[in-house]
């Protein structure tokens, strides 16, 4: 008899089974011993049978449409499907008697009936229906080889993959795939019978509601369904499992390729199913939007010029770092040790972000090292480390599968992180409720079988006014925590007393948050009375002048109601970038050493100059703010920029540009000559994620392998060159491998202590603290006690922010993001995502358009008190009047030469989120210049 001691249900291949119970069954005469509600089906392999399945995934659950896993059940009435019938103690089962083999050979007919008979996924090796015939036996079909839809034309319409009805045999597979993991439900089977179709709601993929994920790809058993690649290269001859480099979701993937060393190509990106993250599902960008590694604009060679006025000049390694550790020792040598500094990049690995802290701390000798989570997320480091003890994310994603109640502030999840949203999209049309607080309307207010509970339009700059209202609710009607508040908080008293006032009640607060106070009593009742609530929030939340405040709001309102220390609830920052977390965790701010330990405590810094050998400065560095203003004002010279284009994603367009045009060096290390080159006097090449061999760390602390599909495309690693320009300058910074640099980290950073590429390689991925507490990560932290001790309440006072609308400015602008770009646009621009979102363009409320004669189409004028662009106007009603909207994903755009240079009080992360403008429609000149940019991106490759 096999006993099952630590099983662990697949969703897809079992009912739920009862937790502790176990009944024995017995399979073609095996007898094993399994979960109460245990799938037949599984039983059955548990017991070494494989029974014969088609509608069967490892991703979704079980269907039983297929009729492929009939099997026979002693004492039982009919031939059920094995998938989706549970185990019953004592059950005898019988997989491939006579009559099992002939219902199943009568369906193989009805398959084999649409499937053809020259089909190429057969010939290539990636169609199943072959196989599982002749696993089945399938005898003469009566109804004629491959009959069906054959005068039907292959749509092609998607840049990505293929749909050929003719090899389609209407299993339902990624119609179930688009509903049951994506969430979009954009598929469906039309007609009956031998007259069954999938169809894309009624129209071709390009123009339907497919949101080109590759679920339905992946799940297609047949070659209908077919990446375009797969048809161009043929079928991958080996693989390597890395991680994605778009969001801060870190999705896990096996990248399929062909070749060898430089002829290496990436025939596809498969998602996979052991991944922490994504547990098989994926976006259009991770799944697709891999080839801007190989773009013809992709930089391969070192470059230099005397000034930027002058023509690039191609060199070797050796003079390009030679130019660099020359020109920044003689700015110090002119100006001082702090005339220089460094922007690390969230898009880079953590070992490559570590090297290049060190060498500003090591080589530099100063403290000037920043990154771009300080346009973005450096509140919430702030906000969470006051209130909590840790800057980072309370939970893991999947943690949302057990909230009641979703609070999802300022985050626009299907465009920001889909494969998350997907999984949240998942939780919610099995039940739990959302609350939106949005000045938007995003999907998430109504989506197919999920519409929000409430939509709070709450306005940009109101958040911490919004929030305190929730609070005041909670508190004033009783139905807070007051056990949890007791036991594990500090400065409780002062709080309830805070937010008990009446400048902090709905009603007070209505004026400046758009809210009617019903709506919002009513919403944070939902939300204290949830058995287990969650706060997801984006950069709706961060980049405001009280982003800080906001997050701290936040901590307070999941303390007030205890939703914190265990699965599905806690304060959960959607992080942008694939490894912002990590840029952040590797000491890239200028006042914190790795592990967010500040730089003014001597026992940190005694840890690094030992192991280093210098001394470093007690006292914080400059800011990325601070940097451009002391470059104007002539004592800042020198700048080193990682994987970031400031001059495009920074506010205030013309400070930034007037800044590095101050600058005597400004190097930038990238994959392409971007916005921020035109400034620079040397360009370093870097290296894309196929060719990185390190770590990423999302934004549920999770860190994930990064392995190398092929060498490096420009001769050198990216951590290579940092230490090569600190050896130059008079620093020895050499490590034999990345690995190496990982286990520096693990020497000197708690949090990190566990990691090495050797476990992660053996066991996966890890969320941090990784230590002797906790060998195998943390997926929910402050269980029990908060990292600090206890919770710190916070009187979050609300300051209204100074950027206001006026008679010259009546509008309020607010950015996002959009599905298929992502950020500035580097990347994805250079894919085939181009087709789905060629522009930026400015959402405009119908009343805001009328009455400036705005049409849909129309070149509008954007300006602020700051500068002036212009775009193409879409009327909508999906923001509140008053409101306008756009992404900033084009430099043709350039939607920062409007924002201001307002910032957060406490971390000066931008207020990107509120900038008071006036539209109109553009004049002739305007509109001659918008007409050449277009076509200057419909040109683009």
């Amino acid at each position: 008899m096999t006993t099952v001691d630590d099983w662990t249900p697949e969703t897809d291949l079992g009912t739920p089974y009862v937790d502790g119970e176990t009944v024995g069954v017995t399979i073609d005469g095996r007898t094993v011993d399994v979960p109460a509600g245990t799938s037949v089906m599984r039983a059955a392999a548990l017991a070494g049978i494989e029974v014969p399945k088609l509608c069967a995934t490892d991703s979704m659950k079980a269907f039983g449409s297929c009729r492929m896993c009939l099997v026979e059940v002693e004492d039982a009435k009919g031939v059920p499907a094995s998938c989706t019938t549970p185990c019953a103690d004592g059950m005898v089962v019988h997989t491939d008697t006579e009559q099992v083999q002939q219902l199943r050979q009568g369906v193989m007919e009805l398959y084999l009936s649409d499937h053809p008979t020259d089909c190429d996924g057969c010939a290539r090796g990636n169609c199943e229906i072959q196989a599982l015939a002749t696993r089945v036996g399938s005898a003469e079909v009566r109804y004629g080889l491959g009959q069906q839809h054959v005068e039907e034309a292959t749509d092609a319409s998607n840049p990505y993959f293929d749909y050929d009805p003719a090899a389609c045999i209407v299993c339902s597979r990624c119609v179930r795939a688009c509903s049951d993991i994506q969430g979009t439900f954009a598929l469906t089977v039309e007609g009956r019978g031998f007259d069954s179709r999938i169809s894309a709601g009624g129209t071709d993929f390009l123009s339907s509601e497919c949101v080109s994920c590759g679920a339905c790809v992946q799940a297609c058993p047949t070659d209908a369904l077919a990446e375009k690649s797969l048809v161009d290269l043929g079928m991958p001859t080996r693989s390597v499992d890395t991680t994605c480099a778009y969001c801060g979701v870190g999705c896990s993937f096996r990248a399929e390729v062909k070749g060898e060393g430089d002829d290496t190509r990436v025939v596809r990106m498969v998602p996979s199913k052991d991944g922490g993250a994504n547990e098989g599902h994926s976006c259009v960008k991770g799944r697709f939007a891999y080839g801007y590694a190989s773009h013809d604009d992709r930089q391969m060679h070192p470059m230099v010029r005397d000034t930027t006025a002058d023509e690039w000049r191609v060199v070797s390694w050796e003079e390009a770092i030679g130019r660099v550790a020359e020109g920044f020792r003689a700015i110090q040598a002119e100006h001082g040790v702090g005339s220089i500094g460094g922007i690390s990049s969230s898009r880079c690995t953590n070992e490559e972000v570590y090297v290049v802290q060190k060498m500003v701390r090591a080589a530099f000798g100063n403290n000037n090292i920043d990154t771009c989570a300080r346009v973005c997320h450096s509140p919430t480091g702030y906000g969470l480390n006051q209130t909590f003890g840790t800057s980072a994310g309370t939970q893991d994603f999947k943690s949302v599968e057990s909230a009641d109640v979703v609070l999802l502030i300022g985050a626009n999840p299907t465009d920001a992180h889909p494969v998350f949203a997907s999984r949240m999209k998942k939780r919610l049309r099995a039940g739990a409720q959302i609350v939106v607080a949005d000045p938007r309307r995003i999907d998430l207010v109504r989506t197919p079988h999920v519409e929000a509970a409430h939509h709070l339009p709450v306005l940009p700059g109101s958040n911490v006014a919004f929030v305190n209202a929730m609070a005041h609710t909670i508190v004033t009607e009783g139905l807070h925590d007051e056990e949890f508040l007791r036991s594990r908080c500090e400065g409780v008293d002062d709080y309830l007393a805070f937010i008990a006032r009446e400048e902090n009640s709905p009603e007070s607060t209505a004026s400046a948050t758009g809210v009617p106070p019903e709506e919002l009593r009513a919403a944070a009742r939902l939300y204290a009375g949830a058995p287990n609530a969650a706060i997801y929030y984006g950069l709706g939340v961060t980049e405001h002048s009280q982003g800080s405040t906001m997050v701290m709001g936040m901590a307070n309102l999941a303390m007030v109601t205890g939703n914190i220390g265990r699965e599905g609830v806690g304060v959960n920052p959607l992080r942008g970038q694939n490894n912002v977390q990590g840029s952040c965790d590797m000491g890239s701010f200028p006042h914190e050493l790795p592990g967010y330990r500040h730089v003014s405590r001597g026992e940190v810094r005694d840890i690094y100059e030992s192991l280093w050998g210098v001394t470093i400065q007690p006292e914080p560095g400059l800011r990325i703010p601070n940097m451009f203003d002391s470059a104007i004002g002539g004592s800042f010279r020198g700048l080193f920029v990682q994987g970031e284009d400031i001059a495009q994603s920074d506010p205030n367009t013309q400070h930034v540009e007037a800044a590095l045009s101050a600058m005597d060096l400004v190097v930038v290390q990238d994959l392409f000559l971007n916005e921020t080159a035109r400034f620079a006097h040397v360009f370093l090449p870097g290296s894309s994620f196929l060719e990185k061999d390190g770590t990423f760390t999302n934004a549920e602390r999770r860190i994930n392998r990064v392995r190398p599909v092929f060498p490096s495309r420009v001769g050198k690693d990216e951590w290579r060159v940092v230490c090569e320009i600190a050896q130059a300058m008079g620093y020895d910074m050499h490590y034999d491998s990345a690995a190496e640099i990982m286990d520096e980290i693990a020497a000197t950073t708690p949090t990190f202590a566990g990691v090495s590429f050797a476990r992660l390689d053996a066991e996966g991925s890890m969320q941090w603290p990784v230590n002797d507490a906790a060998p195998h990560g943390t997926p929910t932290m402050h269980v029990g006690e908060f990292v600090r001790g206890k919770g710190h309440l916070v009187e979050t006072v609300y300051v209204p922010t100074t950027e206001r609308t006026t008679r010259r400015y009546p509008l309020v602008l607010t950015t996002g993001r959009i599905l298929s770009q992502y950020n500035v646009g580097a990347q994805t621009r250079r894919t085939a995502n181009q087709t789905w979102h060629p522009e930026d363009v400015l959402e405009i409320h119908p009343a805001d358009a009328e009455v400036r004669g705005i049409s849909t189409g129309d070149r509008v004028e954007l300006s602020s008190r700051v500068g002036t662009t212009t775009l193409t106007a879409v009327v909508s009603e999906r923001m509140p009047a008053g409101v306008v909207y756009t992404t900033f994903h084009h430099p043709v755009t350039g939607a920062n030469v409007v924002t201001t240079e307002n910032s957060d009080w406490a971390t000066n992360c931008p207020e990107y989120k509120v900038t008071a403008v006036q539209v109109g429609v553009a004049n002739a000149e305007q509109r001659a210049d918008g007409a050449a940019a277009q076509r200057d991106l419909a040109a683009q490759p």
